[in-house]
Protein backbone atom coordinates (compact mmCIF):
# COMPACT_ATOMS: atom_id res chain seq x y z
CA UNK A 1 0.00 0.00 0.00
CA UNK A 2 1.44 3.40 -1.00
CA UNK A 3 2.33 5.09 2.60
CA UNK A 4 1.33 8.39 0.68
CA UNK A 5 -2.30 7.78 0.27
CA UNK A 6 -2.35 5.79 3.67
CA UNK A 7 -1.42 8.64 5.76
CA UNK A 8 -2.42 11.75 3.66
CA UNK A 9 -4.87 13.46 5.61
CA UNK A 10 -6.87 15.79 3.60
CA UNK A 11 -7.43 19.81 5.05
CA UNK A 12 -5.47 18.79 7.69
CA UNK A 13 -4.57 22.07 9.73
CA UNK A 14 -7.74 23.90 7.93
CA UNK A 15 -10.12 21.65 9.70
CA UNK A 16 -8.09 21.27 12.79
CA UNK A 17 -7.53 25.13 12.89
CA UNK A 18 -11.43 25.66 12.58
CA UNK A 19 -12.12 23.90 15.67
CA UNK A 20 -9.70 26.86 17.84
CA UNK A 21 -9.13 24.21 19.97
CA UNK A 22 -9.24 24.93 23.53
CA UNK A 23 -6.57 23.52 26.17
CA UNK A 24 -9.11 22.06 28.19
CA UNK A 25 -11.78 21.54 25.76
CA UNK A 26 -13.74 18.21 24.87
CA UNK A 27 -13.68 17.22 20.98
CA UNK A 28 -15.00 14.64 18.83
CA UNK A 29 -13.32 13.40 15.62
CA UNK A 30 -16.39 11.41 14.45
CA UNK A 31 -13.92 9.76 11.60
CA UNK A 32 -10.61 8.69 12.35
CA UNK A 33 -9.49 6.73 9.60
CA UNK A 34 -5.61 6.54 10.30
CA UNK A 35 -5.92 9.61 12.75
CA UNK A 36 -3.89 12.50 11.08
CA UNK A 37 -7.27 14.94 12.47
CA UNK A 38 -7.11 13.20 16.07
CA UNK A 39 -3.62 13.52 16.31
CA UNK A 40 -3.03 17.50 15.70
CA UNK A 41 -5.83 17.83 18.09
CA UNK A 42 -3.96 16.05 20.95
CA UNK A 43 -1.39 18.21 19.91
CA UNK A 44 -3.21 21.23 20.61
CA UNK A 45 -5.31 20.06 23.84
CA UNK A 46 -3.80 20.63 27.31
CA UNK A 47 -3.61 18.15 30.33
CA UNK A 48 -6.94 18.25 31.10
CA UNK A 49 -8.28 18.17 27.54
CA UNK A 50 -10.11 15.48 26.14
CA UNK A 51 -10.65 13.56 22.45
CA UNK A 52 -12.71 10.73 21.63
CA UNK A 53 -12.49 9.28 18.11
CA UNK A 54 -15.03 7.16 16.38
CA UNK A 55 -14.82 4.77 13.23
CA UNK A 56 -16.75 1.83 12.00
CA UNK A 57 -13.92 0.37 9.71
CA UNK A 58 -11.98 -2.13 12.28
CA UNK A 59 -9.08 -1.52 10.23
CA UNK A 60 -8.71 2.09 11.59
CA UNK A 61 -9.41 0.94 15.25
CA UNK A 62 -6.74 -1.50 15.22
CA UNK A 63 -4.28 1.82 14.14
CA UNK A 64 -6.08 3.76 16.43
CA UNK A 65 -4.21 1.48 19.10
CA UNK A 66 -1.07 3.03 18.42
CA UNK A 67 -1.84 5.98 19.95
CA UNK A 68 -1.49 5.92 24.14
CA UNK A 69 -2.36 8.82 25.45
CA UNK A 70 -4.48 9.26 28.75
CA UNK A 71 -6.97 12.02 27.05
CA UNK A 72 -7.90 9.69 24.27
CA UNK A 73 -10.73 6.97 23.78
CA UNK A 74 -11.28 5.20 20.32
CA UNK A 75 -15.04 3.72 19.93
CA UNK A 76 -15.77 1.44 17.49
CA UNK A 77 -19.03 2.76 16.31
CA UNK A 78 -19.96 5.06 12.96
CA UNK A 79 -20.64 8.61 13.58
CA UNK A 80 -24.48 8.29 13.72
CA UNK A 81 -23.99 7.10 17.50
CA UNK A 82 -22.60 9.90 18.44
CA UNK A 83 -24.83 11.24 21.22
CA UNK A 84 -24.82 7.56 22.24
CA UNK A 85 -21.33 6.87 22.64
CA UNK A 86 -21.16 10.67 24.74
CA UNK A 87 -24.09 9.35 26.92
CA UNK A 88 -22.45 5.95 27.53
CA UNK A 89 -19.06 7.90 28.48
CA UNK A 90 -20.71 10.12 30.66
CA UNK A 91 -19.63 13.07 28.49
CA UNK A 92 -22.13 15.96 28.18
CA UNK A 93 -21.39 19.04 25.54
CA UNK A 94 -18.33 19.44 24.04
CA UNK A 95 -16.28 22.00 22.47
CA UNK A 96 -15.92 20.80 18.65
CA UNK A 97 -17.03 18.08 16.36
CA UNK A 98 -14.77 17.16 13.34
CA UNK A 99 -15.60 14.72 10.32
CA UNK A 100 -14.05 14.10 7.35
CA UNK A 101 -16.50 12.48 5.08
CA UNK A 102 -16.69 9.61 2.55
CA UNK A 103 -14.30 6.51 1.97
CA UNK A 104 -10.47 6.80 2.85
CA UNK A 105 -7.05 6.47 0.95
CA UNK A 106 -6.11 3.49 3.07
CA UNK A 107 -9.26 1.61 2.63
CA UNK A 108 -9.42 2.69 -1.26
CA UNK A 109 -5.31 1.87 -1.73
CA UNK A 110 -6.59 -2.18 -0.05
CA UNK A 111 -7.25 -4.03 -2.67
CA UNK A 112 -9.15 -6.79 -0.91
CA UNK A 113 -11.50 -3.77 0.39
CA UNK A 114 -13.29 -4.02 -3.01
CA UNK A 115 -13.70 0.03 -3.18
CA UNK A 116 -11.60 0.16 -6.41
CA UNK A 117 -12.16 -1.08 -9.80
CA UNK A 118 -8.15 -0.46 -10.33
CA UNK A 119 -7.77 -3.66 -8.63
CA UNK A 120 -9.29 -7.46 -9.29
CA UNK A 121 -10.69 -7.98 -5.97
CA UNK A 122 -13.77 -9.06 -4.00
CA UNK A 123 -16.96 -6.98 -4.29
CA UNK A 124 -17.35 -5.99 -0.49
CA UNK A 125 -16.84 -2.31 -0.43
CA UNK A 126 -18.50 -2.39 3.27
CA UNK A 127 -16.38 0.13 5.88
CA UNK A 128 -17.21 -2.00 8.59
CA UNK A 129 -16.05 -5.68 7.30
CA UNK A 130 -17.58 -7.09 11.22
CA UNK A 131 -21.21 -6.76 9.67
CA UNK A 132 -23.60 -6.37 6.96
CA UNK A 133 -24.25 -7.21 3.42
CA UNK A 134 -21.28 -6.90 1.09
CA UNK A 135 -22.09 -5.01 -2.54
CA UNK A 136 -22.01 -8.75 -4.26
CA UNK A 137 -24.09 -10.14 -2.02
CA UNK A 138 -26.83 -6.91 -2.71
CA UNK A 139 -26.15 -7.02 -6.71
CA UNK A 140 -27.32 -10.28 -6.67
CA UNK A 141 -30.81 -9.72 -5.32
CA UNK A 142 -31.54 -6.35 -5.73
CA UNK A 143 -34.44 -5.36 -8.73
CA UNK A 144 -33.54 -3.54 -11.91
CA UNK A 145 -35.50 -0.56 -10.74
CA UNK A 146 -34.06 0.06 -7.33
CA UNK A 147 -30.32 -0.54 -8.86
CA UNK A 148 -30.99 2.14 -11.37
CA UNK A 149 -32.53 4.71 -8.56
CA UNK A 150 -29.08 3.75 -6.53
CA UNK A 151 -26.92 4.38 -9.39
CA UNK A 152 -28.97 7.57 -10.76
CA UNK A 153 -29.04 9.39 -7.28
CA UNK A 154 -25.88 8.64 -5.75
CA UNK A 155 -23.65 8.15 -8.61
CA UNK A 156 -25.42 10.92 -10.78
CA UNK A 157 -24.91 8.35 -13.94
CA UNK A 158 -27.00 9.24 -16.64
CA UNK A 159 -26.67 6.15 -18.02
CA UNK A 160 -28.13 4.48 -14.66
CA UNK A 161 -31.18 2.24 -16.55
CA UNK A 162 -28.95 1.08 -19.35
CA UNK A 163 -26.21 -0.17 -16.36
CA UNK A 164 -28.96 -1.47 -14.05
CA UNK A 165 -30.67 -3.73 -17.01
CA UNK A 166 -27.09 -5.07 -18.08
CA UNK A 167 -26.03 -6.12 -14.34
CA UNK A 168 -29.20 -7.68 -14.17
CA UNK A 169 -28.86 -9.70 -17.34
CA UNK A 170 -25.31 -10.60 -16.72
CA UNK A 171 -25.70 -12.17 -12.98
CA UNK A 172 -28.36 -14.65 -14.75
CA UNK A 173 -25.14 -15.83 -16.25
CA UNK A 174 -22.27 -15.87 -13.55
CA UNK A 175 -22.49 -14.22 -10.05
CA UNK A 176 -20.96 -10.96 -10.47
CA UNK A 177 -18.34 -11.61 -7.41
CA UNK A 178 -15.63 -8.78 -8.45
CA UNK A 179 -14.65 -5.49 -8.42
CA UNK A 180 -13.15 -6.36 -12.62
CA UNK A 181 -16.21 -8.07 -13.39
CA UNK A 182 -18.60 -5.19 -12.27
CA UNK A 183 -16.57 -2.27 -13.74
CA UNK A 184 -16.15 -4.14 -17.49
CA UNK A 185 -19.97 -4.57 -17.15
CA UNK A 186 -20.41 -1.42 -16.56
CA UNK A 187 -17.83 -0.27 -19.64
CA UNK A 188 -20.23 -1.45 -21.82
CA UNK A 189 -22.81 1.07 -21.06
CA UNK A 190 -20.65 3.93 -20.81
CA UNK A 191 -19.59 4.78 -24.29
CA UNK A 192 -18.38 8.35 -23.04
CA UNK A 193 -17.24 9.78 -20.22
CA UNK A 194 -15.08 12.40 -18.60
CA UNK A 195 -11.37 12.73 -19.97
CA UNK A 196 -9.07 10.45 -17.78
CA UNK A 197 -12.35 8.77 -15.64
CA UNK A 198 -12.73 5.55 -15.60
CA UNK A 199 -16.24 4.68 -17.04
CA UNK A 200 -17.67 2.99 -13.96
CA UNK A 201 -16.37 5.60 -11.34
CA UNK A 202 -20.24 6.97 -10.79
CA UNK A 203 -21.47 3.37 -10.34
CA UNK A 204 -19.12 2.32 -8.04
CA UNK A 205 -19.72 5.74 -6.01
CA UNK A 206 -23.25 4.92 -5.83
CA UNK A 207 -23.25 1.27 -5.17
CA UNK A 208 -20.30 1.97 -2.32
CA UNK A 209 -22.61 4.96 -0.78
CA UNK A 210 -25.58 2.76 -0.60
CA UNK A 211 -23.87 -0.45 0.61
CA UNK A 212 -22.67 1.79 3.88
CA UNK A 213 -25.95 4.29 4.01
CA UNK A 214 -23.30 7.31 4.12
CA UNK A 215 -25.87 9.61 2.70
CA UNK A 216 -28.87 8.47 5.65
CA UNK A 217 -26.01 8.80 8.02
CA UNK A 218 -24.50 12.14 7.41
CA UNK A 219 -28.53 13.04 7.60
CA UNK A 220 -28.57 11.79 11.17
CA UNK A 221 -25.39 12.92 12.49
CA UNK A 222 -25.83 16.54 11.69
CA UNK A 223 -28.09 17.36 13.48
CA UNK A 224 -26.86 15.70 17.01
CA UNK A 225 -23.28 17.70 16.07
CA UNK A 226 -25.48 21.03 16.94
CA UNK A 227 -26.81 19.34 19.94
CA UNK A 228 -24.08 17.77 21.77
CA UNK A 229 -21.95 21.29 20.86
CA UNK A 230 -21.24 23.95 24.01
CA UNK A 231 -22.17 27.16 23.05
CA UNK A 232 -18.99 28.64 21.13
CA UNK A 233 -18.37 24.50 19.64
CA UNK A 234 -18.11 24.25 16.45
CA UNK A 235 -18.21 21.89 13.91
CA UNK A 236 -15.82 21.08 10.85
CA UNK A 237 -16.88 18.92 8.42
CA UNK A 238 -14.88 17.89 4.79
CA UNK A 239 -16.69 16.85 2.40
CA UNK A 240 -15.86 14.87 -0.62
CA UNK A 241 -18.77 15.25 -3.47
CA UNK A 242 -21.51 17.24 -4.57
CA UNK A 243 -24.18 15.00 -2.96
CA UNK A 244 -22.63 15.04 0.81
CA UNK A 245 -21.97 19.22 0.55
CA UNK A 246 -25.41 19.78 -0.42
CA UNK A 247 -26.36 18.14 2.21
CA UNK A 248 -23.81 20.18 4.73
CA UNK A 249 -24.63 22.85 2.77
CA UNK A 250 -28.16 23.12 3.23
CA UNK A 251 -28.44 21.88 6.80
CA UNK A 252 -25.62 24.39 8.25
CA UNK A 253 -27.71 27.15 6.15
CA UNK A 254 -31.28 26.38 7.75
CA UNK A 255 -29.62 26.00 11.26
CA UNK A 256 -28.11 29.75 10.70
CA UNK A 257 -31.55 30.61 9.70
CA UNK A 258 -33.82 29.38 12.60
CA UNK A 259 -37.37 28.78 12.23
CA UNK A 260 -38.90 30.39 9.59
CA UNK A 261 -42.05 32.23 10.18
CA UNK A 262 -44.82 32.90 7.42
CA UNK A 263 -44.98 36.11 5.54
CA UNK A 264 -46.80 39.15 6.81
CA UNK A 265 -47.66 37.70 10.16
CA UNK A 266 -46.88 40.40 12.67
CA UNK A 267 -44.32 39.50 15.37
CA UNK A 268 -41.77 41.28 17.44
CA UNK A 269 -38.28 41.66 16.53
CA UNK A 270 -37.60 40.23 19.85
CA UNK A 271 -40.04 37.32 18.91
CA UNK A 272 -38.01 36.30 15.52
CA UNK A 273 -36.72 32.73 16.14
CA UNK A 274 -32.75 32.81 16.29
CA UNK A 275 -30.51 30.39 14.60
CA UNK A 276 -28.66 27.40 16.49
CA UNK A 277 -25.54 28.28 14.48
CA UNK A 278 -23.48 30.89 12.87
CA UNK A 279 -21.29 30.29 9.91
CA UNK A 280 -17.86 30.47 9.47
CA UNK A 281 -16.44 31.65 7.04
CA UNK A 282 -16.58 30.72 3.55
CA UNK A 283 -15.85 26.76 2.11
CA UNK A 284 -12.43 26.28 2.29
CA UNK A 285 -10.76 24.14 -0.50
CA UNK A 286 -6.93 22.16 -1.01
CA UNK A 287 -4.49 24.77 -1.93
CA UNK A 288 -2.31 24.33 -4.58
CA UNK A 289 0.50 23.19 -2.95
CA UNK A 290 -1.74 20.14 -0.78
CA UNK A 291 -3.19 19.14 -4.37
CA UNK A 292 0.50 18.32 -5.74
CA UNK A 293 1.26 16.18 -2.90
CA UNK A 294 -2.37 14.57 -2.92
CA UNK A 295 -4.16 15.06 -6.13
CA UNK A 296 -7.38 13.09 -4.01
CA UNK A 297 -7.96 16.30 -1.85
CA UNK A 298 -8.87 18.10 -5.61
CA UNK A 299 -12.82 17.54 -4.65
CA UNK A 300 -12.89 18.27 -0.88
CA UNK A 301 -14.44 21.29 0.99
CA UNK A 302 -14.46 22.05 4.18
CA UNK A 303 -17.32 24.38 5.96
CA UNK A 304 -17.49 25.53 9.59
CA UNK A 305 -20.55 26.59 11.98
CA UNK A 306 -20.32 27.64 14.97
CA UNK A 307 -22.78 27.13 18.10
CA UNK A 308 -24.93 29.76 19.39
CA UNK A 309 -25.93 30.38 22.97
CA UNK A 310 -29.28 30.75 24.37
Amino acid sequence: MSEAFAHATVLLNEAVDALQVKPDGIYVDGTFGRGGHSRLILQKLGVQGRLIALDKDPTAIAAGRAIEDVRFTLVHRGFEQLAQVLQELGVGKVDGVLLDLGVSSPQLDDEQRGFSFRFDAPLDMRMDTSGGQTAAEWLATVEEKELAEVIRDYGEERFARQIARTIVAARQERAIETTKQLSDIVAQCVRTREPGKNPATRTFQAVRIYINRELEELENILPQCVEQLKAGGRMSIISFHSLEDRIVKRFMRDMAQGDKVPKFVPIRAADVPQGKVRLVGKPIYASEAELALNPRARSAVLRVAERLGG
